[in-house]
This record gives structure tokens, sequence and C-alpha cells, in this order.
């Protein structure tokens, strides 16, 4: 859900695809069009992004989209996942995330692509990339994007565990830029988006392109070697009985 207040020049993103906002294929395309649109909006200048979910902002990655489906279903899923990072990431906007719930994996990456992160002060909310804990691993640009935010230590140890952080210990890592009480969360995106927006457009979007110029280039110089090698390893048998060993678990739950 998309709305945009032309005075302010801020758009507000609402994820909602119940129950845990999963990026499905559809999610992600749906998700990318409306990026280009409000960047192609002179009006807009910012956009945060929130959850119309209570609870939870993105459950990450759709593991449906990954599980006993075809070599062509595999690359198209993939390349919608660069595409979202590769926008949002690399996007001339400011980008606020208010983040009122838990964040996993592609949910986390998410967030990290964004500017600036305020997160709901609950401890039993929890931000990661914890795909090491399916079996799985994250694939380079995800952990260049973590390193930029938290660096290299941190990172490290983070990802070997596949570790989830309370919101207090996200914070504490600078994983997420603040907390705030729930009832806060959305004057204090829009107090941050304010005070970004301060600053001259050219100048901060200069900057930023600067910071983020290498990681970008990186995916985009090898895309297709990276759709190839999701390719090859999500087909793995091995990895396609964890895949479903993790989905009977979330089922009990």
């Amino acid at each position: 859900v998309v709305s945009v207040n032309h005075g302010t020049g801020v758009a507000t993103m609402k994820f909602k695809s119940p129950p845990v906002n999963s990026l499905s294929l559809d999610f992600l395309t749906e998700f990318c069009i409306s990026l280009e649109k409000l960047e192609n909006d002179r009006a807009c200048r910012g956009v945060i992004f929130a959850s119309a979910i209570p609870k939870i902002f993105s459950s990450g990655l759709d593991i449906t989209e990954m599980c006993g489906k075809s070599t062509e279903h595999y690359t198209e899923f993939w390349r919608a996942v660069q595409e979202t990072w590769l926008r949002l990431y690399g996007s001339n906007m400011v980008t606020v995330a208010a983040i009122n719930g838990s964040s996993p994996a592609g949910g986390c990456l998410l967030a990290l692509s964004c500017d600036y992160r305020i997160m709901v002060e609950n401890p039993k909310f929890n931000i990661g990339l914890n795909e090491a804990q399916l079996g799985i691993v994250a694939p380079y640009w995800f952990k260049d994007t973590f390193v930029n935010t938290v660096g290299h230590r941190v990172a490290e140890r983070s990802l070997q565990l596949g570790s989830l952080h309370p919101a207090p210990e996200a914070h504490k890592y600078g994983l997420v830029d603040e907390l705030v009480p729930e009832e806060k969360l959305q004057e204090k995106a829009a107090a941050v988006m304010a005070q970004w927006l301060a600053i001259p457009d050219h100048a901060r979007q200069l900057t930023k392109s600067m910071m983020r110029k290498a990681v970008l280039d990186r995916l985009v110089a090898h895309r297709e070697e990276d759709i190839q090698n999701f390719v090859s390893f999500i087909s793995k048998d091995s990895i396609q009985k964890s895949l479903r060993m993790y989905m009977e678990m979330l089922k009990k739950k």
C-alpha cells in the first residue's frame, strides 16, 4: 500500500502480504514497480517503509519459492531478489525503515538497504541475517550490505551463527539506528525523514552513491553468475531437504 504526501514529498509504503509479509515473487515484483514509480515522481523525495501487519516487518524470502520448483522459476525469483536490492540500496530517495516487528533474513536485507532504521524497542522483536540456521548461505551482496552497517567482526560472527538479534542488541551493534516505543514509531520516522530531507538532494545523493557504488557495481557486473550460483545451490538435494525440514518446523509452530 503506497501513499504519497505531495506537501512533504514523502511517500509511505506499507507491506501488506499476510500472514508475515514473505518476499514472494509477486511481492518483490510489486515492490520494484512501486519503487520505480516513486523514483519517477518528481514530487517524491523520500519513502518510509513500514508493515501493515502487527509484530512483523517482513519474514524474509518466501521459502515456497525456493522449494520443489523448476530451474526457470528459481532464475526468475532470484533475478527479482537482485532487482529489489539494486533498486532499494541504490535509490536516490531518502529511505527510512520503520520496523514494527521481527525482520529475519530477507526482511533484514530490506531494512539494511535503507538509509536509516528505527525499530520498536521490544525485546521480543528480532532482526538479523539468519540464513545459516536454515542450512543456506547469505549471498555476498547481503554480506557486503551487512558489513557496511555493523562492521566486519559483528557481521562475521552474526552470519556464521545465523543470529537473530533482539531489538536492544540490534541497537547495540548498530544494526538499527534507534529504538522507540511502538506508539512513537511513525512520528519518529517522519522526524528523521525531515532531518535527512533538509540536506540538498544532489549533495546527499552523490554522497550516497559514492558510499554504495562499489557494492552495487559488484553485483551488476556478476548478476548472471550470481543467479547461476543460486540456482545450482538451491537445486541441491541436501539444500532442498533442509528447506523442507525448516518448512515442516514452521508449520508445527
